[in-house]
């Protein structure tokens, strides 16, 4: 199990912000693709490759999904890649992606992950190779040798803020769960390319960004039902290959992380 370092004590001062993807500074952009591009240029387990490849190719598949650890399996996931990144450049936090608002033009992707260029250098957010030992599957056809171009479908077709909404009055954790991941499974799809590939996902930048909204999501369900945590025989379940159990993902201040902002925005006409 990955164990490169200790969980973070609960200290809310010294708390790491996740923003949304479009409301970074340019500096907080900046120094997160710089992460991103120190990790993508590390071949060993510290980099980009090796955290992409946990999730799915190549073997062993560890992610969670249409379980009961589902949401906590991806957020020991994205706690530890955050770290991870944070070796890199100190002090980053991963941004999430509100794919429920509805931007005025664009794709609804945020540009962020969309330039093709930043700083006069390639966006490492916009693509990723797939590394050869990743490109072959149990499917009729291997994986390209990077991600391929998202492809996404109307921005109507993406979760709804009233969908939203709908997910977090979810009255417990197994309802809750199983409604917020059918907006993740959409989301998925509508994007199309690799990122709608389970082995090959997380090899998008784009994917922790997505990944980071679900979390979010969670722990503004949490906020509204304190004390509500997947069944007790869960809690001490590991969460391999990390070395952290269901009960220790159920706080995110205790893994030294909030998220800046505390609701999601409600429909029009709330």
């Amino acid at each position: 199990m990955l164990s490169s370092t200790a969980i973070a004590t609960d200290t809310p001062d010294g708390l790491n912000y996740r923003l949304s993807a479009d409301m970074l500074t340019a500096a907080q952009a900046d120094s997160f693709r710089q992460a991103v591009a120190l990790s993508k240029g590390i071949g060993d387990d510290r980099g980009f490759n090796h955290w992409a490849g946990i999730h799915g190719l190549p073997l062993p598949m560890y992610c969670q999904h249409h379980t009961i650890l589902f949401l906590p399996w991806h957020r020991a996931y994205l706690y530890f890649f955050e770290l991870s990144l944070q070796d890199r450049v100190g002090g980053v936090a991963l941004p999430w992606w509100d794919w429920s608002s509805r931007p005025a033009e664009g794709s609804g992707i945020p540009s962020l992950y969309t330039q093709a260029e930043a700083g006069g250098a390639t966006n490492p957010l916009l693509a990723s190779p797939i590394p050869a030992a990743a490109q072959t599957a149990s499917m009729d056809e291997g994986a390209p040798p990077t991600t391929t171009s998202r492809s996404p479908g109307a921005v109507d077709g993406l979760p709804t803020a009233a969908e939203v909404q709908e997910v977090l009055a979810a009255p417990n954790f197994l309802d809750f769960s199983q409604r917020v991941e059918n907006l993740h499974d959409r989301v998925h799809v509508w994007v199309g390319g690799t990122m709608a590939e389970i082995p090959w996902a997380a090899y998008d930048p784009l994917f922790f960004a997505h990944h980071c909204m679900i979390d979010r999501l969670w722990a503004l369900w949490q906020l509204e039902h304190p004390g509500d945590a997947p069944p007790a025989q869960t809690l001490p379940e590991a969460l391999p290959p990390f070395n952290m159990t269901v009960a220790q993902t159920l706080a995110i201040n205790s893994l030294g992380y909030e998220y800046a902002a505390a609701r999601v925005t409600a429909p029009a006409g709330q």
